[in-house]
């Protein structure tokens, strides 16, 4: 199916505007196109949940090799990855020192680099941010890594309180796993209500962080709260999907405020299992973008429901697309 999506016309024109392409150059050439009109970009492998060793080391040195042509093309860019591809649920120490390998190179280059580590479902939210936590306390990587919150979960704020006592960078989404009530807010009303609290306390932190929204109300409440509050417009950036209102991303930068683009790519012959499902070729992750994106102005009651077969046979796990900050 992923042969199919990436050689067909109707695939290549499909996934071309949402996935960067297939090959490590592909993601490079588009961060380079972002960087032309003034937006940074975050790069990510598309996948997670590897089922073995080899396939987590494979997936980690393609992030070295992103790390390496950032480097060499001088690009505004950085890079976003998940535990699971990392191989978390194969052996936690090894993905941590693979983890741990990728924050230090990112740390050690000239400008410094940064590494996001995306959030998954809930299952893995505390040993994920135990890891930024663990990971940000190594000696030379203060800055160097950093986390996602989810507004929709109940937990967020105190999630919040402490990462910014250690003052790690953070992307605010509202979240794209389907949770129990009792752990997660249902309406989008208090997703809502939740983000924008959330997204305040971020912004007068004094710690360089990003809103992850498509949604214009939320954006033009962040901006008069930066105006009111003598926030510097470079202080912070709006995150937004690859080729999700372009337009919108280029207005932001015209009027001088932080926007960064979240550029995935799904090179060939690299592991992409995303929740068990071995087909998560692009058209697969595609379709999770998509309505990740749409969850980000979703009616009431759709914010946090995955409505596809795909997600509800695999529980509800996010495809690898997610990974920047709609997922998760």
């Amino acid at each position: 199916m992923r042969g199919i999506a990436e050689r067909s016309r109707l695939g290549q024109r499909t996934s071309a505007r949402f996935v960067a392409g297939t090959e490590v150059a592909d993601a490079i050439r588009a961060a380079a196109a972002m960087n032309q009109i003034g937006a940074g970009v975050s790069i990510d492998n598309l996948g997670e949940n590897v089922t073995n060793a080899d396939e987590a080391r494979a997936s980690a040195q393609l992030y070295h090799n992103l790390l390496d042509q950032i480097a060499a093309n001088k690009l505004n860019a950085n890079i976003s990855l998940k535990l699971t591809h990392m191989g978390l649920d194969v052996d936690e120490r090894m993905a941590y020192d693979i983890v741990r390998g990728l924050v230090a190179k990112a740390a050690g280059m000239s400008p410094t680099n940064f590494v996001r580590v995306d959030m998954e479902g809930s299952p893995y939210t505390q040993r994920t941010l135990d890891f930024v936590h663990e990971l940000h306390r190594v000696p030379g990587n203060e800055g160097s890594v950093g986390a996602v919150i989810q507004s929709y979960m109940r937990r967020a704020e105190a999630d919040v309180e402490k990462l910014l006592s250690e003052r790690i960078r953070i992307r605010l989404c509202k979240g794209a796993y389907k949770e129990p009530e009792d752990i997660a807010f249902q309406k989008k009303s208090e997703v809502d209500a939740s983000y924008v609290k959330l997204m305040k306390i971020l912004m007068k932190s004094g710690v360089y962080h990003g809103l992850a929204t498509h949604d214009e109300s939320i954006i033009k409440e962040a901006k008069a709260f930066a105006t009111r509050e003598n926030i510097a417009r470079s202080a912070f950036e709006f995150q937004m999907l690859h080729g999700i209102r372009r337009d919108l991303q280029q207005s932001l930068v015209k009027d001088g405020w932080g926007c960064a683009s979240t550029s995935p790519s799904a090179p060939s012959g690299t592991p992409t299992s995303c929740g068990g499902w071995p087909s998560a070729q692009p058209m697969f992750c595609l379709s999770r973008r998509i309505c990740c994106a749409r969850r980000s102005s979703a009616k009431p009651n759709g914010v946090n429901r995955i409505e596809t077969k795909q997600a509800q046979t695999a529980e509800f796990a996010p495809a690898s697309a997610l990974a920047f900050f709609f997922p998760a």
